[in-house]
């Protein structure tokens, strides 16, 4: 009985130990006796011997490596910066990068392949350019030369992107400054722009004041100012206060008894 334990005992262990799951965002390669198989194995369970082959798994999905360096500028000068270079395996190279590169070692030749195209992208670019909206284009450059060169082995860039930008301290503070004048130039220009609409309006409301006594001063011609002065004659008339009416009959005066 205890042999026939042992037996299911080794042949249970056997079974789980031939077998491999490969999991989502990976992709298995098997070797057997030290011969890689080129055939891709595909998320999931898959058996094997474990005497005489072992199942290899790399990730295929983004992954993500941060490089600390000094890019070179145009002027000469270095800038200290934080990289992140988003990259992905192309499952049809995992066999090449096994047999070529190997498991693990990826990182080092993706690091040296950014080292060297940083330096050449950079060295183009003033340090401003660095900290500015040209930044998204050094970016693209360097990561459309590190795609010529990594392609082929097998890995995908999606992007590198530059962080934790620091300028040297002199740089840094003539970048600052630079921007608070640009800043004061567009508040001065909004200020002119404001005031010459003011002007105009003043201008407009001149021009409108002027045309409407230009008009009322045409119309008031000598019979409507006589005949206006016939209606105040008969508006006091009817009034029954007592008045002093002195005139030539062009020009009437009033002048109150009372004062």
């Amino acid at each position: 009985m205890r042999t026939i334990q042992y037996v299911l005992f080794i042949i249970s262990t056997f079974a789980f130990s031939s077998c491999a799951i490969v999991r989502q965002g990976e992709v298995g390669m098997k070797r057997r006796l030290g011969v890689l198989n080129q055939k891709i194995i595909q998320p999931g369970s898959v058996g094997f011997n474990p005497f005489t082959s072992t199942v290899i798994k790399m990730p295929i999905r983004t992954m993500n490596m941060e490089i600390s360096s000094n890019l070179p500028s145009k002027e000469g000068l270095n800038v200290a910066a934080v990289i992140s270079i988003l990259y992905r395996i192309e499952p049809n190279k995992a066999p090449y990068i096994v047999e070529n590169i190997g498991v693990g070692n990826e990182q080092n030749v993706i690091s040296s392949v950014f080292r060297s195209t940083a330096a050449d992208v950079c060295s183009r670019f003033f340090a401003k350019d660095m900290h500015s909206a040209q930044r998204a284009v050094i970016e693209k450059e360097i990561a459309t030369q590190m795609s010529e060169l990594l392609v082929p082995r097998g890995f995908l860039v999606e992007a590198v992107l530059l962080k934790n930008i620091q300028l040297p301290a002199g740089l840094a503070r003539a970048v600052e400054e630079k921007l608070e004048a640009e800043q004061v130039a567009q508040r001065m220009e909004f200020l002119l722009e404001r005031e010459k609409r003011e002007a105009e309006r003043k201008k407009i409301e001149a021009e409108g004041i002027r045309d409407a006594q230009k008009i009322i001063s045409e119309g008031l011609n000598k019979n409507i100012i006589e005949w206006q002065s016939i209606e105040a004659f008969r508006e006091l008339a009817k009034s029954p206060n007592t008045k002093t009416i002195i005139t030539d009959g062009k020009s009437p005066m009033l002048i109150n008894p009372k004062e």
